[in-house]
């Protein structure tokens, strides 16, 4: 017991430290609190960018979703690439917009480029609604896994105000640069932590080989979609595949990675660095299929690993393993605390409440929403219970609508205000429906897949009915857009007059 305390008791004390010592390199200005000056270098960007996208909802809910319901989540793999890809692909030009005029937040580029305050306030209440509920998932899995560590001696309630107490103070001292470098010690130890429960446990059953033959001959139904739930089938791969990728992308936390990052070139090596990455979850699937034949009908599946590494592993094993899906819930909510309190800062005190604010006073109102924010979710881990895996899906759901109006922004001159909040509106509405209301996804496809589709429609359809009339905020983007070809990819610019022309009819 004394073994799994001072594991938990290093658990908060390191980031603690960490916190400090960045904070020894941080200047008082809100860009540094925020993007850590827009030069974070490479190893932080990878770290931060795999330890925020790894959360509770992969370490718990990932083996949860093998117990239950076979190999849909075998899409993690699939998804990791998109979500690589997509930090190349649009992550390069929204961090080279960032750059270029100054933006923090979601709601700068897409306020900026669409000309419009409503549209502004509309993507800065998605992602503030959107992101709590995937918090409270972090701050329960967490403190579950410290509560479980310690045998219970620190109960659940205790465990996640410890959570949301070392969180605030690391973040409030250090801002972004303390979060990254605290997740270059949590991303390290959750992948290694995922990889070696796995084969840990599957040695109970005796190795992975044998414990695919011996699910093969008991539940074969694991083995192949629809599950043994017959719930999970195609449709779902598919709809976990884009809704989790691009959900997670637009997340708040993200764009604050996009901006922060000091080269253009650090964003060709993720995709490679976060499929490679996707590997952990091969642990996932040993934790989970392995559960079904030692521990079947377990009542809560998030449970299914905790309840495996106290049975079968030795203690203090058990307990390093437990802190690292801790860290995972941890690297996700300390990014997540942060960003919102960026949203509520910039998006709404700075612009609507006290434009000529110092950037103490900006600073000072971020770390007061940083306490906020992380009450309300404590609150919600208190009050609200769910499955980690159906509550983070959900949210996801919602800030996956933003992709639609960003690669408009990012893209493409046509683009209208009018259609971008249309198109979001209706989207977000058509998750709500479907996920909480009396319509029912068809197809067994997720709510958002329909929700993106919704909106891809009223975005384009309407973009192309109507015409912008704003020719300055247009013109200044496509400037910018072709200095962008012109520095990442020369072979474009040549066709710039081209397009520079072929604009003007519209």
């Amino acid at each position: 017991m004394s073994g799994s305390l001072l594991i938990i008791a290093a658990f908060m004390i390191i980031p603690l430290i960490v916190g400090v010592v960045s904070a020894r390199q941080s200047q008082a200005t809100s860009e540094d609190f925020f993007v850590q000056g827009r030069a974070m270098g490479s190893i932080a960007v990878f770290f931060t960018v795999a330890a925020t996208w790894w959360s509770a909802f992969a370490f718990l809910g990932s083996n949860a979703t093998f117990y239950t319901n076979g190999p849909v989540f075998l899409t993690a793999l699939a998804w990791n690439l998109l979500f690589g890809f997509m930090y190349y692909w649009v992550g390069k030009r929204v961090w080279f917009l960032g750059k270029r005029f100054d933006y923090l937040t979601p709601s700068d580029l897409m306020g900026d480029f669409y000309n419009s305050e409503a549209l502004r306030l509309t993507v800065a209440a998605i992602t503030l609604i959107f992101t709590v509920p995937y918090l409270q998932i972090q701050l329960t899995g967490g403190a579950y896994l410290i509560e479980v560590a310690s045998n219970g001696l620190i109960p659940f309630w205790l465990a996640a105000l410890l959570f949301y107490f070392i969180i605030i103070i690391y973040v409030w001292i250090g801002g972004i640069r303390a979060i990254a470098w605290t997740d270059v010690i949590y991303g390290a130890l959750l992948f290694f932590g995922m990889m070696y429960a796995g084969y840990y446990i599957s040695t109970q059953v005796g190795g992975p080989v044998a414990l695919f033959s011996q699910l093969q001959q008991s539940s074969p139904e694991h083995l192949t979609l629809p599950g043994p739930n017959g719930t999970m089938g195609y449709p779902m791969w598919f709809s976990l595949f884009v809704v989790t990728a691009i959900g997670a992308f637009m997340g708040p936390q993200i764009w604050l990675r996009m901006y922060s990052v000091k080269h253009g070139k650090l964003f060709n090596l993720m995709p490679f660095l976060l499929g490679l990455a996707a590997f952990a979850y091969v642990g996932s699937v040993l934790s989970g299929y392995s559960g079904v034949l030692l521990e079947p009908g377990v009542d809560n599946p998030d449970q299914i690993l905790p309840i495996m590494l106290m049975e079968y592993a030795p203690y203090l094993l058990a307990s390093l393993i437990m802190a690292a899906g801790a860290s995972a819930a941890m690297s996700t909510a300390n990014s997540q605390i942060h960003a919102v309190s960026t949203i509520v800062t910039m998006d709404i005190y700075k612009r609507y409440v006290n434009r000529d604010a110092s950037q103490a006073r900006i600073v000072t109102i971020g770390r007061y929403s940083l306490v906020g924010f992380s009450l309300t979710a404590y609150i919600m881990a208190l009050a609200v219970p769910g499955v980690l895996v159906t509550i983070g899906i959900a949210a996801l759901a919602g800030t996956a609508q933003l992709i639609v109006p960003t690669v408009g922004a990012i893209t493409w001159k046509r683009a209208h205000p009018t259609a971008a909040l249309v198109g979001l509106l209706g989207g977000v509405a058509c998750v709500l429906l479907m996920t909480f209301g009396p319509l029912a996804a068809p197809f067994g496809f997720h709510a958002g897949v329909w929700g993106l589709l919704l909106n891809v429609a009223l975005f384009v359809g309407l973009s192309m009915a109507l015409t912008r009339r704003d020719r300055d905020v247009v013109e200044r983007f496509e400037r910018a857009r072709g200095e962008y070809d012109a520095e990442y990819h020369p072979e474009r610019a040549s066709s710039a007059p081209h397009r520079a022309s072929a604009g003007k009819s519209v």
